[in-house]
Protein backbone atom coordinates (compact mmCIF):
# COMPACT_ATOMS: atom_id res chain seq x y z
CA UNK A 1 0.00 0.00 0.00
CA UNK A 2 1.63 3.59 -1.18
CA UNK A 3 1.95 5.87 1.65
CA UNK A 4 -0.30 9.58 1.75
CA UNK A 5 3.17 11.35 0.54
CA UNK A 6 3.56 9.47 -2.59
CA UNK A 7 0.27 9.67 -3.23
CA UNK A 8 0.49 13.36 -3.01
CA UNK A 9 3.46 13.17 -5.26
CA UNK A 10 1.82 10.81 -7.45
CA UNK A 11 -1.34 13.25 -7.85
CA UNK A 12 -0.17 16.54 -7.21
CA UNK A 13 -1.85 17.56 -4.30
CA UNK A 14 -0.28 20.42 -2.16
CA UNK A 15 -1.11 20.72 1.31
CA UNK A 16 0.23 18.91 4.93
CA UNK A 17 -2.58 19.25 7.13
CA UNK A 18 -4.33 16.49 9.16
CA UNK A 19 -7.78 16.00 8.08
CA UNK A 20 -6.09 15.90 4.67
CA UNK A 21 -3.78 13.70 5.04
CA UNK A 22 -6.45 11.73 6.89
CA UNK A 23 -8.62 11.72 3.68
CA UNK A 24 -5.91 10.49 1.78
CA UNK A 25 -5.64 7.62 4.26
CA UNK A 26 -9.42 7.06 3.87
CA UNK A 27 -9.56 6.72 -0.04
CA UNK A 28 -6.37 4.19 -0.15
CA UNK A 29 -8.02 2.07 2.64
CA UNK A 30 -11.37 1.65 0.68
CA UNK A 31 -9.38 1.35 -3.15
CA UNK A 32 -9.02 -2.14 -3.14
CA UNK A 33 -13.05 -2.81 -2.35
CA UNK A 34 -16.07 -1.89 -4.44
CA UNK A 35 -17.70 -0.74 -1.32
CA UNK A 36 -19.69 3.10 -2.54
CA UNK A 37 -17.82 6.23 -1.71
CA UNK A 38 -19.00 10.05 -1.02
CA UNK A 39 -16.72 12.56 -1.04
CA UNK A 40 -18.25 15.83 0.26
CA UNK A 41 -17.10 19.90 0.82
CA UNK A 42 -17.30 23.09 -0.40
CA UNK A 43 -16.95 24.09 -4.18
CA UNK A 44 -13.35 24.36 -4.88
CA UNK A 45 -11.66 22.03 -2.44
CA UNK A 46 -10.25 19.32 -5.26
CA UNK A 47 -12.93 17.02 -4.54
CA UNK A 48 -12.45 15.36 -7.82
CA UNK A 49 -9.02 14.37 -7.26
CA UNK A 50 -10.46 11.58 -4.36
CA UNK A 51 -12.00 9.28 -7.23
CA UNK A 52 -9.19 9.06 -9.04
CA UNK A 53 -6.95 8.10 -6.75
CA UNK A 54 -9.73 5.09 -5.74
CA UNK A 55 -10.18 4.39 -9.18
CA UNK A 56 -6.16 4.42 -9.67
CA UNK A 57 -5.37 1.93 -6.68
CA UNK A 58 -8.17 -0.37 -7.59
CA UNK A 59 -8.14 -3.68 -9.29
CA UNK A 60 -10.31 -1.63 -11.78
CA UNK A 61 -7.56 0.52 -12.90
CA UNK A 62 -7.18 -0.90 -16.22
CA UNK A 63 -10.99 -0.59 -17.04
CA UNK A 64 -12.66 2.77 -17.83
CA UNK A 65 -12.92 6.15 -15.58
CA UNK A 66 -15.49 8.17 -16.71
CA UNK A 67 -16.55 11.40 -14.55
CA UNK A 68 -19.93 12.26 -14.91
CA UNK A 69 -21.26 16.12 -14.01
CA UNK A 70 -24.84 15.58 -12.73
CA UNK A 71 -25.57 19.64 -12.45
CA UNK A 72 -24.48 20.68 -15.90
CA UNK A 73 -26.92 17.56 -17.87
CA UNK A 74 -30.44 18.58 -18.29
CA UNK A 75 -33.13 17.06 -16.36
CA UNK A 76 -34.86 15.58 -19.81
CA UNK A 77 -31.68 13.53 -20.70
CA UNK A 78 -29.75 12.52 -17.94
CA UNK A 79 -31.28 8.71 -17.44
CA UNK A 80 -30.38 8.79 -21.55
CA UNK A 81 -26.84 9.65 -20.76
CA UNK A 82 -26.51 7.75 -17.67
CA UNK A 83 -28.78 4.25 -18.81
CA UNK A 84 -28.45 4.90 -22.60
CA UNK A 85 -31.69 4.61 -24.67
CA UNK A 86 -33.16 2.40 -27.14
CA UNK A 87 -34.17 3.78 -31.23
CA UNK A 88 -37.09 6.20 -31.52
CA UNK A 89 -37.34 6.04 -27.44
CA UNK A 90 -38.09 9.75 -27.63
CA UNK A 91 -37.52 12.51 -29.90
CA UNK A 92 -34.11 12.99 -31.38
CA UNK A 93 -33.47 9.04 -31.12
CA UNK A 94 -32.56 8.10 -34.28
CA UNK A 95 -30.38 5.60 -33.09
CA UNK A 96 -29.56 3.31 -29.88
CA UNK A 97 -27.20 4.43 -27.50
CA UNK A 98 -25.06 3.11 -24.78
CA UNK A 99 -25.08 4.97 -21.47
CA UNK A 100 -22.48 5.40 -19.45
CA UNK A 101 -22.81 2.64 -16.88
CA UNK A 102 -22.57 0.53 -19.88
CA UNK A 103 -20.02 1.67 -21.37
CA UNK A 104 -17.65 1.85 -18.03
CA UNK A 105 -18.74 -1.90 -16.93
CA UNK A 106 -16.21 -3.22 -14.94
CA UNK A 107 -14.75 0.24 -13.95
CA UNK A 108 -15.43 3.24 -12.58
CA UNK A 109 -18.25 5.76 -13.04
CA UNK A 110 -17.36 9.14 -10.88
CA UNK A 111 -20.95 10.98 -10.30
CA UNK A 112 -20.14 14.91 -9.17
CA UNK A 113 -22.65 16.84 -7.75
CA UNK A 114 -25.13 13.64 -7.32
CA UNK A 115 -27.09 16.14 -5.07
CA UNK A 116 -28.36 17.66 -8.21
CA UNK A 117 -29.44 14.17 -9.61
CA UNK A 118 -33.36 13.86 -10.37
CA UNK A 119 -35.84 12.27 -8.01
CA UNK A 120 -37.01 9.60 -10.99
CA UNK A 121 -33.43 9.52 -11.92
CA UNK A 122 -32.24 8.59 -7.95
CA UNK A 123 -34.72 5.40 -8.21
CA UNK A 124 -32.65 4.03 -11.16
CA UNK A 125 -29.49 4.68 -9.85
CA UNK A 126 -30.80 3.03 -6.57
CA UNK A 127 -31.46 -0.14 -8.59
CA UNK A 128 -27.66 -0.34 -10.18
CA UNK A 129 -26.49 0.39 -6.20
CA UNK A 130 -28.39 -2.09 -4.88
CA UNK A 131 -28.17 -5.25 -7.78
CA UNK A 132 -26.23 -4.17 -10.34
CA UNK A 133 -29.10 -3.85 -12.92
CA UNK A 134 -30.85 -0.70 -15.01
CA UNK A 135 -32.93 -0.50 -17.98
CA UNK A 136 -31.98 1.75 -21.45
CA UNK A 137 -35.11 4.81 -22.16
CA UNK A 138 -37.53 3.40 -24.24
CA UNK A 139 -36.58 -0.44 -23.26
CA UNK A 140 -38.00 -3.45 -21.25
CA UNK A 141 -34.84 -5.60 -21.28
CA UNK A 142 -33.15 -5.47 -18.16
CA UNK A 143 -29.34 -5.25 -18.69
CA UNK A 144 -26.32 -6.16 -15.89
CA UNK A 145 -23.34 -3.79 -15.18
CA UNK A 146 -20.86 -4.08 -12.88
CA UNK A 147 -19.43 -0.78 -12.51
CA UNK A 148 -18.26 1.01 -9.12
CA UNK A 149 -19.78 4.07 -8.17
CA UNK A 150 -17.61 7.26 -6.08
CA UNK A 151 -20.05 10.11 -5.61
CA UNK A 152 -19.05 13.97 -4.72
CA UNK A 153 -21.19 16.92 -3.46
CA UNK A 154 -20.92 20.37 -1.60
CA UNK A 155 -25.17 19.97 -1.22
CA UNK A 156 -26.14 19.50 2.64
CA UNK A 157 -27.43 16.15 2.40
CA UNK A 158 -29.58 16.10 5.00
CA UNK A 159 -31.32 19.64 4.32
CA UNK A 160 -31.88 17.76 1.05
CA UNK A 161 -33.51 14.82 2.37
CA UNK A 162 -35.51 16.63 5.25
CA UNK A 163 -36.34 18.98 2.07
CA UNK A 164 -37.59 15.46 -0.07
CA UNK A 165 -35.18 16.90 -2.75
CA UNK A 166 -32.82 13.58 -2.00
CA UNK A 167 -33.92 9.97 -1.32
CA UNK A 168 -32.86 8.99 2.15
CA UNK A 169 -32.11 5.45 1.36
CA UNK A 170 -30.17 6.17 -2.24
CA UNK A 171 -28.18 8.26 0.46
CA UNK A 172 -26.98 5.80 2.47
CA UNK A 173 -25.84 3.29 -0.18
CA UNK A 174 -23.91 6.26 -1.80
CA UNK A 175 -22.35 7.05 1.47
CA UNK A 176 -21.22 3.74 2.57
CA UNK A 177 -17.60 5.63 3.35
CA UNK A 178 -17.71 9.22 3.76
CA UNK A 179 -14.81 11.38 2.78
CA UNK A 180 -15.05 14.76 4.06
CA UNK A 181 -12.63 16.95 2.02
CA UNK A 182 -11.48 20.30 5.02
CA UNK A 183 -12.13 24.13 2.98
CA UNK A 184 -9.19 25.82 2.30
CA UNK A 185 -9.82 28.37 5.69
CA UNK A 186 -9.17 25.52 8.12
CA UNK A 187 -6.10 24.59 6.02
CA UNK A 188 -4.22 27.31 7.28
CA UNK A 189 -0.84 25.72 7.37
CA UNK A 190 -1.16 25.09 3.64
CA UNK A 191 -2.54 28.26 1.83
CA UNK A 192 1.00 29.93 1.32
CA UNK A 193 2.41 26.71 0.27
CA UNK A 194 -0.27 26.16 -2.77
CA UNK A 195 -0.22 29.51 -3.58
CA UNK A 196 3.86 29.46 -4.26
CA UNK A 197 3.14 26.24 -6.24
CA UNK A 198 0.31 27.99 -8.03
CA UNK A 199 2.69 31.14 -8.66
CA UNK A 200 5.33 29.44 -9.82
CA UNK A 201 3.24 27.09 -12.54
CA UNK A 202 2.17 30.74 -13.95
CA UNK A 203 5.34 31.76 -14.40
CA UNK A 204 6.33 28.84 -16.36
CA UNK A 205 3.67 28.81 -18.42
CA UNK A 206 3.30 32.29 -19.32
CA UNK A 207 7.07 32.37 -19.37
CA UNK A 208 7.63 35.61 -16.75
CA UNK A 209 9.23 35.45 -13.25
CA UNK A 210 7.65 33.91 -10.52
CA UNK A 211 5.83 36.58 -8.29
CA UNK A 212 6.48 36.86 -4.30
CA UNK A 213 4.41 37.78 -1.48
CA UNK A 214 5.87 40.76 1.41
CA UNK A 215 5.67 39.39 4.85
CA UNK A 216 2.17 41.64 4.88
CA UNK A 217 0.61 40.20 1.96
CA UNK A 218 1.44 36.68 2.82
CA UNK A 219 -0.84 37.42 6.14
CA UNK A 220 -3.74 39.31 4.14
CA UNK A 221 -3.37 35.65 2.33
CA UNK A 222 -3.72 33.61 5.26
CA UNK A 223 -6.40 35.74 6.84
CA UNK A 224 -8.87 36.09 3.93
CA UNK A 225 -11.79 33.43 4.12
CA UNK A 226 -11.26 31.66 0.13
CA UNK A 227 -14.66 30.91 0.07
CA UNK A 228 -13.80 29.64 -3.28
CA UNK A 229 -11.38 27.41 -1.76
CA UNK A 230 -8.56 26.15 -3.87
CA UNK A 231 -10.02 26.91 -6.89
CA UNK A 232 -10.56 30.89 -5.89
CA UNK A 233 -6.35 31.05 -4.49
CA UNK A 234 -5.80 29.55 -8.13
CA UNK A 235 -7.13 32.51 -10.15
CA UNK A 236 -5.65 34.75 -7.70
CA UNK A 237 -2.27 33.82 -7.97
CA UNK A 238 -2.97 33.67 -12.38
CA UNK A 239 -4.52 37.20 -12.04
CA UNK A 240 -1.36 38.07 -10.23
CA UNK A 241 1.11 36.71 -12.08
CA UNK A 242 -0.11 38.25 -15.41
CA UNK A 243 -1.57 41.72 -14.80
CA UNK A 244 1.23 42.83 -12.10
CA UNK A 245 4.33 44.30 -13.69
CA UNK A 246 6.25 44.41 -10.58
CA UNK A 247 6.77 40.58 -9.11
CA UNK A 248 6.92 41.68 -5.50
CA UNK A 249 3.24 41.92 -4.52
CA UNK A 250 2.23 43.85 -1.28
CA UNK A 251 -0.24 43.81 0.53
CA UNK A 252 -2.20 46.68 -0.81
CA UNK A 253 -1.89 45.40 -4.40
CA UNK A 254 -3.10 41.62 -3.09
CA UNK A 255 -6.17 43.23 -0.97
CA UNK A 256 -7.17 44.71 -4.45
CA UNK A 257 -7.53 41.45 -5.83
CA UNK A 258 -9.35 39.91 -3.19
CA UNK A 259 -13.41 40.12 -3.42
CA UNK A 260 -14.54 43.81 -1.36
CA UNK A 261 -17.78 41.46 0.52
CA UNK A 262 -15.00 38.93 1.77
CA UNK A 263 -12.01 40.66 3.04
CA UNK A 264 -12.55 39.69 6.73
CA UNK A 265 -13.10 36.69 8.89
CA UNK A 266 -16.08 38.47 10.52
CA UNK A 267 -18.84 36.24 12.01
CA UNK A 268 -21.74 36.35 10.84
CA UNK A 269 -25.04 35.44 12.26
CA UNK A 270 -27.49 34.34 9.39
CA UNK A 271 -31.38 33.81 10.97
CA UNK A 272 -32.35 31.13 9.29
CA UNK A 273 -36.11 30.44 10.37
CA UNK A 274 -38.83 33.22 10.58
CA UNK A 275 -40.81 33.85 14.36
CA UNK A 276 -44.50 33.41 14.94
CA UNK A 277 -44.89 37.44 14.42
CA UNK A 278 -43.19 37.39 11.20
CA UNK A 279 -45.17 38.49 8.14
CA UNK A 280 -45.40 36.48 5.24
CA UNK A 281 -45.25 38.92 2.74
CA UNK A 282 -44.74 42.93 2.10
CA UNK A 283 -48.37 44.11 1.42
CA UNK A 284 -49.26 42.77 5.10
CA UNK A 285 -46.50 45.01 6.70
CA UNK A 286 -47.98 47.91 4.92
CA UNK A 287 -51.38 46.57 6.41
CA UNK A 288 -49.56 46.47 9.69
CA UNK A 289 -48.08 49.89 9.64
CA UNK A 290 -51.03 51.38 8.93
CA UNK A 291 -52.93 49.36 11.45
CA UNK A 292 -50.60 50.80 13.83
CA UNK A 293 -50.98 54.36 12.78
CA UNK A 294 -54.88 53.95 12.85
CA UNK A 295 -53.94 52.87 16.43
CA UNK A 296 -52.01 56.26 17.72
CA UNK A 297 -54.46 58.25 15.91
CA UNK A 298 -57.03 56.96 17.71
CA UNK A 299 -54.73 57.61 21.30
CA UNK A 300 -54.93 61.09 19.97
CA UNK A 301 -58.12 61.63 19.11
CA UNK A 302 -59.21 60.04 22.74
CA UNK A 303 -56.44 62.28 24.22
CA UNK A 304 -57.73 65.50 22.80
CA UNK A 305 -61.52 65.12 23.80
CA UNK A 306 -60.24 64.12 27.60
CA UNK A 307 -59.08 67.67 27.28
CA UNK A 308 -61.50 69.28 26.02
CA UNK A 309 -63.82 67.98 28.67
CA UNK A 310 -61.11 68.34 31.62
CA UNK A 311 -60.02 71.88 31.78
CA UNK A 312 -56.96 70.71 33.99
CA UNK A 313 -54.11 69.50 31.98
CA UNK A 314 -51.92 68.29 35.03
CA UNK A 315 -54.73 65.83 36.08
CA UNK A 316 -54.95 64.43 32.27
CA UNK A 317 -51.46 64.21 31.83
CA UNK A 318 -51.49 62.32 35.17
CA UNK A 319 -54.14 59.84 34.30
CA UNK A 320 -53.13 59.44 30.77
CA UNK A 321 -49.45 58.89 31.53
CA UNK A 322 -49.20 55.46 29.29
CA UNK A 323 -50.98 56.28 26.67
CA UNK A 324 -48.63 59.71 26.18
CA UNK A 325 -45.38 57.42 26.99
CA UNK A 326 -47.09 55.75 24.56
CA UNK A 327 -47.36 58.25 21.74
CA UNK A 328 -44.89 60.08 22.48
CA UNK A 329 -42.11 57.68 23.79
CA UNK A 330 -40.10 57.64 26.98
CA UNK A 331 -36.54 57.75 25.70
CA UNK A 332 -34.90 59.72 28.62
CA UNK A 333 -31.87 61.23 26.71
CA UNK A 334 -34.67 62.57 24.46
CA UNK A 335 -37.33 64.37 27.05
CA UNK A 336 -35.39 67.23 28.00
CA UNK A 337 -34.44 67.81 24.57
CA UNK A 338 -38.12 67.49 23.37
CA UNK A 339 -39.81 68.54 26.73
CA UNK A 340 -41.19 71.76 25.31
CA UNK A 341 -42.29 70.19 21.74
CA UNK A 342 -44.28 67.52 23.24
CA UNK A 343 -45.80 69.28 26.33
CA UNK A 344 -49.30 69.29 26.27
CA UNK A 345 -50.37 73.04 26.46
CA UNK A 346 -52.40 74.58 29.11
CA UNK A 347 -56.11 74.61 28.37
CA UNK A 348 -58.25 77.23 28.34
CA UNK A 349 -61.90 77.44 29.15
CA UNK A 350 -64.28 77.28 25.99
CA UNK A 351 -65.15 81.58 27.06
CA UNK A 352 -61.43 82.35 26.80
CA UNK A 353 -60.46 80.37 23.73
CA UNK A 354 -61.26 81.97 19.53
CA UNK A 355 -63.01 80.42 17.14
CA UNK A 356 -59.95 79.25 15.17
CA UNK A 357 -59.21 77.62 17.98
CA UNK A 358 -62.70 76.08 18.63
CA UNK A 359 -62.24 74.89 14.82
CA UNK A 360 -58.96 73.01 15.67
CA UNK A 361 -61.20 70.88 18.53
CA UNK A 362 -63.90 70.28 15.73
CA UNK A 363 -61.88 68.87 13.33
CA UNK A 364 -60.27 66.73 15.76
CA UNK A 365 -63.65 64.88 16.01
CA UNK A 366 -64.29 65.22 12.13
CA UNK A 367 -61.27 63.14 12.22
CA UNK A 368 -63.12 60.74 14.08
CA UNK A 369 -65.68 59.80 11.87
CA UNK A 370 -63.17 59.60 9.15
CA UNK A 371 -62.60 55.51 8.11
CA UNK A 372 -62.60 54.21 4.70
CA UNK A 373 -64.15 50.07 4.47
CA UNK A 374 -61.10 48.74 3.13
CA UNK A 375 -59.07 49.94 6.30
CA UNK A 376 -61.69 48.07 8.17
CA UNK A 377 -61.54 44.89 6.26
CA UNK A 378 -57.95 45.02 6.46
CA UNK A 379 -58.15 45.70 10.18
CA UNK A 380 -60.25 42.52 10.19
CA UNK A 381 -57.77 40.31 8.12
CA UNK A 382 -54.89 41.58 10.51
CA UNK A 383 -56.54 40.69 13.42
CA UNK A 384 -57.91 36.79 12.19
CA UNK A 385 -54.69 36.09 10.70
CA UNK A 386 -52.89 37.30 14.14
CA UNK A 387 -55.39 34.78 15.94
CA UNK A 388 -54.94 31.87 13.91
CA UNK A 389 -50.92 32.53 14.42
CA UNK A 390 -50.89 32.07 17.94
CA UNK A 391 -54.16 29.61 18.34
CA UNK A 392 -56.86 32.11 19.86
CA UNK A 393 -54.19 33.67 22.56
CA UNK A 394 -55.66 36.90 22.91
CA UNK A 395 -52.91 38.33 25.10
CA UNK A 396 -50.11 37.03 22.32
CA UNK A 397 -52.13 38.46 19.37
CA UNK A 398 -52.92 41.81 21.17
CA UNK A 399 -48.58 42.04 21.90
CA UNK A 400 -48.32 41.26 18.08
CA UNK A 401 -50.95 43.87 16.94
CA UNK A 402 -49.45 46.44 19.30
CA UNK A 403 -52.90 47.15 20.89
CA UNK A 404 -54.05 45.53 24.12
CA UNK A 405 -55.82 42.67 25.20
CA UNK A 406 -59.27 44.83 25.99
CA UNK A 407 -59.29 46.32 23.16
CA UNK A 408 -58.71 43.20 20.97
CA UNK A 409 -61.51 41.86 22.94
CA UNK A 410 -63.59 44.76 22.06
CA UNK A 411 -62.42 44.36 18.45
CA UNK A 412 -63.66 40.40 18.36
CA UNK A 413 -66.51 41.36 19.80
CA UNK A 414 -67.35 44.37 17.31
CA UNK A 415 -66.46 42.27 14.58
CA UNK A 416 -68.17 39.05 15.82
CA UNK A 417 -64.72 36.85 15.34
Amino acid sequence: MESVQAIKQRFGIIGNSQSLNRAIEKAIQVSPTDISVLVTGESGVGKESIPKIIHQLSHRKHNKYIAVNCGAIPEGTIDSELFGHEKGSFTGASQTRAGYFEVADGGTIFLDEVGELPLTTQVRLLRVLENGEFLKVGSSKVQKTNVRIVAATNVNMFEAIEKEKFREDLFYRLSTVDINLPPLRERQEDIHLLFRKFASDFALKYKMPTIKLTDNAIQVLLKHRWGGNIRQLRNIAEQLSVLERNRIITAEVLRSYLPATARTNLPAVIKTSKSESDFSSEREILYKVLFDMKGDLNDLKKLTLELMKNGNTKDVEKNNESLIEKIYGSDDEETTEDNEILAIPEHKTIEEEATPVQDKYYFAEEIEEEETLSLHDKELELIKKSLERHNGKRKLAASELGISERTLYRKIKQYDL
